[in-house]
Order: structure tokens, then sequence, then C-alpha cells
């Protein structure tokens, strides 16, 4: 296990004194691996360098929100102008409509949307809405879905598929967790047999439309079209938690890859080029029951900050363009074509390795996104996800960040591929791999 550098630790040493655990947000601590952080000292396009000097290649990319690699020009020069006119004002500025109408435009299910602050904020919002909106209180959620960090989330699965959930989560009281159902992620049966028996009584399934907190998992064929029919006909909402996928595996996101209408859609990370950020949008008449028009309240000070929607603005018109700023000698025009065949790279020269090497293993893959497990079983749900050879994970993860590439720091996180990542980028990772794989 590779010791962080001197300053680095240093740093963790007084932050472990002012801030819980040392981190502010707890992924971030390491647990999944054993060992300290680092901390990062600056970034630029697919490489991180932290505090001590040495640099790696980032397939974090800040969890997500840095499609275009970290400090593109685009972004930076859009937040150095638009700050000098100003950096919030708790008013209306034309970068919020102009995001709202750039998601209606991209995503059709979207017919108005709220901005916010965060994922957590959008999809907590979305829960109150529907509930407004249906006059019932049960939600279902799946188990391995996160949706952020608010009371009504936080549930784990109850002892029976028809039971209520149990908190996951220290300050959640049973009663908020008992107005939410956990069913374990595509199993048809389980869903069918709630909605048979309460399907009066809920007000919106939430999903992540591919999971990708607990690693990355996909819907079996027809699992979301399922979702899609039985809220329909019991009345209920259908919620696609799009943060992480939204605008990072095309325009519409999983809804357009599946050609899917969610009731509502919640949003986050892309939209923000790299700052704090969230939206919610779908259904008009959903939509309408927000204050200030309707009964179901929902604010925020910071909400529509003009400087991260011109942020996001740059971001989103660079993907769909010509990316001059981000790669001048890039041979194609569309941001999505390029991740696309960025990731098609890095998989099938993985899928090559790991086969060559006798490594068990699953890789999921789509776009821009993957994740590897180290196991032979099949992944579709997050029981799969547990079973998967975690020691082996830890010191392939050790090993990797020892020669220069940083991979999510846990098994359960999913690895992003930005536009500023090259085929020499992959192919050095995947020397990176062959190495330490060699000696596990």
């Amino acid at each position: 296990m590779q010791q962080p550098g001197m300053l680095s630790r240093k740093l963790f040493a007084m932050a472990k004194t002012l801030i819980p655990g040392g981190v502010n947000s707890p992924v971030r601590a390491f647990r999944n691996v054993g060992g300290e952080p680092f901390f990062v000292r600056k970034a630029h396009g697919s490489r991180i360098e932290d505090v001590d000097g040495k640099t790696y290649i980032d397939y974090i990319g800040s969890w997500g929100p840095n499609i275009l690699g970290h400090a593109p020009v685009v972004i930076t020069n859009t937040i150095h102008e638009v700050a000098k006119s100003g950096i919030s004002f708790g008013i209306p500025n034309p970068f919020e409509v102009e995001m709202a109408r750039t998601i209606v435009d991209w995503v059709p299910s979207v017919e108005k949307v709220r901005m916010c602050n965060s994922g957590t904020e959008a999809t907590m919002s979305a829960i109150r809405l529907a509930r407004g909106f249906t006059k019932r209180d049960l939600i279902v959620k799946f188990d391995g879905c996160y949706h952020g960090h608010s009371d009504s989330l936080l549930v784990a699965a109850g002892s029976g598929a028809l039971t209520h959930g149990e908190p996951d989560s220290a300050g959640v009281p049973k009663a908020f967790a008992e107005q939410t159902i956990v069913l374990p992620y595509n199993n048809p049966e389980a869903l069918e047999k709630l909605f048979t028996a309460r399907g009066e009584e809920i007000a919106a399934i939430i999903v992540e439309s591919y999971p990708a907190n607990a690693g990355l998992v996909f819907p079996k064929p027809g699992y979301l079209d399922l979702l899609s029919s039985i809220t329909k006909k019991y009345g209920a909402l259908l919620i696609f938690d799009e943060v992480m996928t939204g605008f990072r595996l095309g325009r519409a996101g999983v809804q357009g890859l599946e050609h899917l209408s969610p009731d509502l859609s919640c949003f986050g990370k892309v939209i923000g080029g790299g700052l704090p950020v969230g939206a919610f949008g779908g259904r008009a008449d959903v939509m309408d029951m927000l204050a200030p028009v309707g009964p179901v309240y929902q604010a925020g000070t910071l909400s529509g900050n003009p400087l991260a929607m011109a942020a996001g603005l740059a971001q989103l018109r660079e993907l769909d363009g010509a990316r001059t700023s981000v790669r001048p000698d890039a041979p194609v025009h569309n941001g999505f074509t390029r991740l696309e065949q960025l990731g098609a790279h890095f998989d099938t020269g993985l899928r090559r390795l790991l086969t060559e090497k006798g490594v068990p293993h699953r890789l999921n893959r789509v776009g821009s996104m993957f994740c590897l497990f180290f196991t032979d079983r099949e992944i579709v749900n997050v029981s799969d996800v547990m079973k998967q050879d975690l020691d082996f994970f830890r010191k392939f993860f050790w090993g990797c960040l020892e020669k220069g590439i940083y991979l999510a720091p846990s098994p359960y996180e999913t690895g992003f591929i930005s536009l500023a990542h090259t085929e020499a980028d992959m192919d050095d990772t995947l020397t990176v791999f062959a190495e330490v794989l060699a000696g596990i």
C-alpha cells in the first residue's frame, strides 16, 4: 500500500482535527481501500497533480462533471468573464433561462425545469413534488441506487419485498423510512408483487436509470419499460435520476438511449461545468405544482447561479459542437461520438488484457462510463457487486495509484473518461494495469 506524500499526510492529519473524518464527502477518506488520501494541488486536461508534486491520469473527473477534462479553457474563460459582472444575485439572470431552454430542447420528456444546487436537492425536490402531485406518500426505490442524502432516500431494504424500508443512516427517523419501500433492482416479480398489493398508495418510483453508485449496473432488457408501464397503470410517477448519466451519455441521457419518457428527471454534474449545480424537470402539469404557481414549496438562494449556469452552457455547447478549444486536432465534431470512441478503445484493450492474464472479471461500460468488477458472476444488482473480490480490488487500486493512475478509491464507484483523454492515455493506463496485475 502506497503512502501519500509528506505534505498530503500533514494536511490529512490537520483535516481530521477540523473536519469529521478529515473529508467533506465520505468516499474521499479511502475507507474502502485502506490507507490515507492524497490532496490535489491542481489539475489540467486528463491529469491531476497532488500537493507533493506527483501526477496521475485521472479517471474520476470530479465524479463525473468534468466531461471536457480539468480546467478546459472554454470554461475557465467563461467563469472569468461572467464573474466580472457579479458572482451571485439572488435575482433572475439570463443564463438560467438559456440553461432551461437547452435542457428542454435536449431532453424530450422535460417540458419545464427548476434549477437547484446539487443532485441531492434535485432528487429530494422531485420526491416532494411527486407526493404533492399524486397526493400519495409511498416512494419506491431500489437497493444499491443512491439518490443523495435526504432522509426519504437514505433507506435500506426491509426484511421482505413488501416491507417498509429501514433507516440507512443515524439521524433518519424510522417514520420517514417507513414511507419508502426498497426493492431489489432488476427483479420484475418483486416490483409487480408490490404494485399489485399497494399500487394505489405509491406516489413514485425513483431509479438511477443506469445505476452508477454501486459500480455500474445495467437494466435487464425490458426492465425500464416495465417501470414506465407499471407507474402509468397505477397512477404513480416515474422519476429518472440522471444526475450522473444526464448529458454524459448523449443529449438526452439514458432516456434518449432507451427511448423512454419518465414523468420527472433529475440532473446535475455536467450541466454545471464543474461548479455546484442540480436541476429537476418533467411534465408541465407536474412541474406547475411548484411554488410560486402551485402548493409544493421548493426554493434556493443560489439556484440558477450565473457562474454555474454560464459554465454549464459553455460545456454543453462544447460537447455538442466542434470542440476546438479542447482538441483542435480532433477529427470528430461531436463530443459524444468522440467519447464513445475513447470508451470503446479502452474497453477493447482492457478486455483483451484481463482475458490474457486470466483475471476473473466483468467490465460494464456505456459511452464514457465504466466499472471493472473482479468476479466471474453476472452483475445485475448490488448483491452481485458486493460479492466481487474486494481484496484483489484493493491491491489493484494501490498498484495503479503508485504508478500514476487514479481510479475511484472504492469498488462501488464508476469511472469516467473525458474529452481531454487520448488513446495514448488509454494505452499508458493499460500498460500500468498489465504491470500491476502481474504483481498481484
